[in-house]
């Protein structure tokens, strides 16, 4: 008999990715996935992907997720409609991409994944914007943090894609020693196969999110000998647009918009390096994504992307554009170093699978289901409003 679990997850990041090719990894395991998304409408090319996946049915929202602004009565609303998917579906296990829903009055075991979290993308990242320079975060996410340590808390298993977000998530919500694991994500190596490949740099992000330090980027590209292309929204989910963060703008990268997965994959194929000098990465698909296409890999040295590529990839300060331009001249120039990074990273890459993945998961999920008793009550005030 199969087991189902319903997922959350939201359709503006790498989280879809990661719910894709997990649910796609469990078919073999007789694992059935209702995937409830919020966040933002589908697209349509996300619905096709979506219905490419025998085991998986999607329930489709677009309640404002925790981390949007003002989205506490969406969150209640979400909140809600998951209680009426839990009855009409009736899960064997409840496995959120999210924090605040994790303190519903579910009947199955509950498994929260920490993508990523607002309190560390901010002590990465806020320092290093102009007149913030390491303030503490602003008590208007005093709510946020205690709906997401509610949730960590009230979860029966956390889970994180690194060492090192898992390291955050206690850090900033004091999270107990057990029922932790890190699993790292995975990428079928057969989407992303190295091709013929050309002189120029790319890289794929959230252009609005200073976490991605595009702007680093845009810098280091002036006067560079090679075009850098960059695939990514610059437009936030709460709608405003980004002109470039606090760079005025951007004015040496060559901006793609957002793309499907597939034309990235074609983009990753003819690239000889990528570059990300990211502040803030809790695991990066992307950087993955390249280094199975042969891509050699310039990384922000941030303690996340060090963990994962190790001594596979160059790595530069975030706020060093200078250190940026030499690293991705050096590879320009010696075209040996450069095969020799790219096969290095490949050869790291290929032990991220979707196979390894789900086996990690369901290692979880065993555990989770083995509990014969799960005696979650409501108890507090997003419960109490279902």
């Amino acid at each position: 008999m199969a087991i189902r679990v319903l997922m959350t997850a939201d359709p503006l990041g790498g989280v879809w990715v990661y719910s894709l090719e997990l649910a796609r990894a469990l078919a073999a395991h007789e694992i059935e996935v209702a995937l409830a998304a919020m966040g933002a409408p589908l697209s349509e090319l996300q619905k096709a992907e979506a219905r490419e996946i025998a085991n998986l049915q999607i329930f489709e929202s677009s309640y404002r997720l925790e981390w949007m602004d003002e989205p506490w009565d969406d969150v209640e609303k979400a909140g809600r409609w998951l209680m009426k998917l839990d009855a009409l579906i009736k899960p064997d296990l409840v496995h959120l991409n999210n924090y605040a829903h994790a303190v519903l009055p579910w009947q199955s075991p509950v498994l929260v994944v920490g993508h990523s979290c607002v309190s560390s993308w901010w002590e990465a990242v806020a320092s290093h914007l102009p007149g913030l320079h390491a303030s503490p975060l602003p008590a208007k996410w005093d709510r946020y943090r205690d709906m997401v340590k509610k949730g960590l808390h009230r979860a029966d298993f956390v889970i994180a894609p690194s060492r090192h977000m898992l390291d955050c998530l206690k850090k900033h919500y004091g999270l107990p020693e057990d029922n932790l694991r890190v699993i790292y994500n995975g990428r079928p190596p057969e989407q992303f196969l190295p091709g013929a490949k050309y002189p120029f740099v790319f890289s794929a992000g959230r252009l609005w999110d200073e976490g991605k330090n595009i702007g680093a980027l845009d810098r280091a590209a002036s006067g560079l000998p090679w075009p850098v292309y960059v695939a990514g929204p610059n437009v936030h989910p709460d709608g405003f647009m980004h002109p470039g963060g606090f760079y005025n703008g951007f004015k040496h990268i060559r901006k793609l918009g957002p793309m499907s997965s597939r034309s990235v994959a074609g983009w990753l194929a003819r690239a000889s390096i990528y570059a990300l000098p990211a502040r803030y990465e809790p695991f990066g698909l992307s950087v993955l994504d390249a280094a199975l296409s042969g891509c050699a890999l310039v990384l922000g040295d941030i303690p996340s992307l060090k963990e994962i590529w190790g001594d596979c990839a160059l790595f530069v300060p975030p706020e060093d554009a200078k250190a940026l331009r030499e690293a991705l001249e050096s590879l320009m120039g010696d075209p040996a170093k450069m095969t020799k990074m790219a096969a290095f990273a490949r050869r790291r890459a290929l032990e991220f699978t979707p196979g390894k993945m789900a086996e990690g998961y369901l290692s979880v999920y065993s555990l989770l289901l083995e509990k014969n008793e799960h005696p979650h009550a409501p108890a507090d005030e997003l419960a109490r409003s279902v």
